[in-house]
């Protein structure tokens, strides 16, 4: 396993501000966990769900093709589960088919997808719709959002390991073989009680990245109108600027520190592309909705039948769209 000094796209073959990132995060993790909970739990459990929330973001930069060209060894970089939750193997699998453009928000061929197919919506039981209606909002996805996608994914996970399927019972497999890493690690050299850590650093580490996916994608009729611009977040650094989404979706192998300055080169263009659909930051989405569901549960296109079609219009800053295109918003401000 051999790392050329170039790839062959002219790419650099070590992304060092990703790979020293990597490591910072692991070490402030470990670090926490080790010399801060015993005098100071608090701030322990600050940081440990910074790292939980930055690890996901990282899982996300590596399998994407960084920091290096080679995929084994940016999956051994962030190998260690310490959100516990989710398998790298499924989520590259799963996310990799997101970024079909095409098919974006459609629940039956993006796994990211938060909507329901009308049908679906109407078989539920009336707990669960309205369970699905607050996780549409923002405090709603925030507070309850770990604990339904959760329960949604691992049940799938479930289903397809009893049918047979190889690829995902290895993926499982590997996480097990991680988790047997870090389990011991937080009971034994952290000395911090697992149902804490489930609490607070791996729920509120997936509530933090709840913010970012939380209005990441909405139903257009233009697959480049269903991907968000947030333009400007003390959490971008969190998130690794993939508040930038568009860009990332149309320019998925740049890395994280490249982001911004393509956006700012071509800001208007970015913003026409989308037609608007950008929000300065997160306090103005929050603002928007945090008790009010941005979107319907069931999908605009798949609720009704195919001879009973309706014109839908995305909405674009909290207002829906007006005309075919948008004005370019003002330049933002921080949170």
């Amino acid at each position: 396993m051999r790392l050329e000094s170039k790839s062959r796209d002219g790419r650099p073959a070590i992304e060092w501000p990703t790979f020293a990132l990597i490591l910072a995060c692991y070490a402030a993790w470990g670090g926490a966990g080790v010399f801060l909970w015993p005098d100071w739990p608090v701030a322990a459990l600050v940081i440990l769900t910074l790292t939980v929330a930055l690890q996901s973001s990282l899982m996300h930069e590596c399998l994407h093709g960084h920091p290096t060209r080679n995929a084994r060894v940016n999956e051994a970089l962030v190998f260690l589960p310490i959100g516990l939750v989710y398998p790298y193997r499924r989520f590259k699998a799963l996310h990799l088919r997101h970024h079909a453009d095409e098919r974006l928000t459609d629940p039956f061929e993006d796994p990211e997808s938060y909507y329901r197919a009308l049908w679906e919506y109407q078989a539920m039981p009336a707990w669960a719709r309205r369970l699905l209606d607050i996780n549409n909002t923002m405090l709603g996805r925030f507070i309850l959002g770990p604990a339904i996608m959760n329960f949604g994914f691992i049940a799938s996970e479930l289903r397809l390991i009893r049918q047979g399927d190889r690829a995902v019972r290895g993926a499982w497999l590997l996480h097990g073989a991680g988790l047997a890493v870090v389990l011991p690690v937080v009971g034994y050299a952290f000395s911090m009680p697992l149902w804490l850590y489930v609490l607070v650093p791996a729920w509120l580490g997936q509530s933090l990245i709840s913010i970012r996916t939380f209005a990441e994608h909405q139903w257009s009729e233009r697959p480049d109108g269903r991907t968000i611009i947030v333009e400007r977040s003390p959490l971008s650094f969190l998130f690794l600027n993939n508040n930038l989404h568009l860009v990332h979706h149309k320019m998925p192998t740049v890395p994280w520190y490249r982001l911004p300055e393509h956006y700012r080169q071509k800001r208007e263009e970015w913003l026409r592309l989308n037609g608007g659909y950008a929000y300065p930051n997160y306090l103005a989405l929050f603002r928007d909705f945090a008790f009010k569901g941005k979107e319907p549960v069931p999908h605009p296109v798949l609720r009704r039948e195919p001879h009973q079609p309706r014109a839908f219009r995305p909405r674009v800053a909290g207002a829906k769209a007006r005309s075919g295109v948008m004005p370019v918003p003002a330049k933002p401000t921080d949170d």
